[in-house]
């Protein structure tokens, strides 16, 4: 990241280390992503009658209904807890997603949205616009 902070910072004479630099983190970025998408996530209703696992795309894998669950739900009942179910799965896949971004940046939890998610770029687009 050092060649985008000073980019940013106004020395533009390294544009081919910037390049590298950044399709670095591009292939980084695939690869994280497609080791999520290999994995799998489950989530289930609050009852716990319905489960669902979802891939890391957020594709649905498998749902499974505990036949004993069954005996005190209506259809209408039963569609919730499906829709439950999967609301539950893609929340913990859109979790993983948080903490692989995260792991990629050394952004910590505490700090996700704060000043230093900025785009480092930014400043040299300032600059850029301003005529400099």
């Amino acid at each position: 990241m050092r060649r985008v902070e000073a980019f940013a910072g106004g020395r533009q004479d390294d544009v081919d280390g910037l390049l590298r630099e950044t399709d670095g983190w591009a292939r980084t970025l695939a690869g994280a992503l497609g080791e999520l998408e290999e994995e799998r996530l489950a989530g289930a209703d609050p009852s716990e009658v319905v489960r669902a696992e979802v891939s890391g795309t957020g594709r649905l894998r498998g749902l499974s209904i505990d036949p004993r669950g069954l005996r005190g739900l209506d259809h209408v009942q039963l569609a919730q807890a499906v829709c439950e179910a999967i609301a539950a799965a893609h929340l913990a896949m859109g979790e993983r997603l948080t903490q692989v971004v995260q792991d990629l940046t050394g952004q910590a939890p505490d700090t996700a949205g704060a000043e230093g998610a900025a785009d480092p770029l930014d400043g040299h687009i300032r600059n850029v616009l301003r005529g400099e």
